[in-house]
């Protein structure tokens, strides 16, 4: 398989695109590769993370400003996008924890959130899809359900049984999943900084983070696209509401964070095609 590939992203809000992957989705797109964001959620429980988006006439239109800010994110990276429709779920705490609100996403039967990703894919037709592993990449109840319905429209798209509504099989060959926030990563950009005598901003999170080399020894696939990361960080600034450019996304210059990791990290988590391990190519195999 030469040409002719499309790499399927399932993300669960907008800005999601832009904070994991975004550098490998910018060198795919620049490879010619179609890109396609899932978005599963619109962001409308989402909090306002940048102090200076923090406004009264911000959160009263939250939703179609989420909208606008994925709507540029794309154009920056180059990609196509389309919403699942779900509601988000909003990040409940307390102990205990509050109900889920009515109707949100992570509150569906996975069978029934799964049917539109699942049209999806067989429209779009990717050999290759992304998502989060089992525990979301972090607890928020969109997250893990991304995972689950990503999961299972993986298994279903190409199973003529399953969902026969909803369009012609098609069955992607390989499903990936993110890994950015490991240690590894964050000690490396850390001792980047201190290197060159500047302050870490990942220096109180390192001091009770202990290694997991079984977490580390998930990864079988690292994408070089340290070229891309200025594409990543455009991509990133475009989600105003969520990404405080004087904040700890951009506490690392460039130039540490390309010398010190080059790249973006995936565990291949199912594959229907032969590719060895490690992998440098989310399409590994594929060419």
């Amino acid at each position: 398989m030469s040409g002719d590939l499309r790499l399927l992203h399932v993300h669960a809000h907008p800005d999601d695109e832009s904070s994991k992957g975004a550098a490998s989705t910018a060198r795919y797109v620049a490879e010619g590769v179609e890109v396609m964001v899932a978005t599963c959620t619109g962001g409308e429980r989402g909090s306002i993370l940048n102090p200076k988006m923090d406004r009264p006439e911000v959160l009263a239109n939250i939703t179609e400003i989420r909208r606008k800010e994925m709507d540029t994110a794309r154009e920056i990276l180059g990609i196509r996008q389309e919403w699942l429709g779900w509601v988000d779920s909003g990040f409940p705490e307390g102990d205990p924890l509050p109900p889920l609100p009515e109707g949100c996403f992570a509150a569906q039967k996975v069978e029934d959130a799964a049917a539109p990703l699942v049209k999806l894919i067989r429209e779009f037709r990717p050999q290759v899809v992304t998502t989060y592993d089992e525990n979301g990449g972090y607890p928020h109840p969109d997250h893990v359900m991304c995972h689950q319905i990503t999961v299972a429209a993986f298994e279903a798209a190409g199973d003529k049984d399953a969902y026969p509504e909803l369009g012609e099989p098609w069955q992607p060959l390989k499903l990936y999943y993110h890994h950015t926030f490991h240690y590894e990563r964050m000690k490396a950009l850390h001792d980047g900084m201190v290197a060159r005598g500047l302050e870490s901003p990942y220096a109180e999170r390192l001091k009770d983070w202990k290694p997991d080399p079984e977490n580390e020894r998930r990864i079988t696939t690292r994408v070089e696209c340290a070229k891309y990361f200025e594409v990543r960080d455009r991509a990133l600034l475009a989600h105003a509401t969520q990404i405080d450019p004087d904040g700890a996304w951009f506490a690392v210059p460039l130039e540490v964070h390309q010398a010190a990791w080059p790249t973006e990290d995936y565990e291949l988590a199912r594959s229907v095609v032969e590719s060895g391990l490690p992998e440098d190519d989310l399409f590994a195999g594929l060419r």
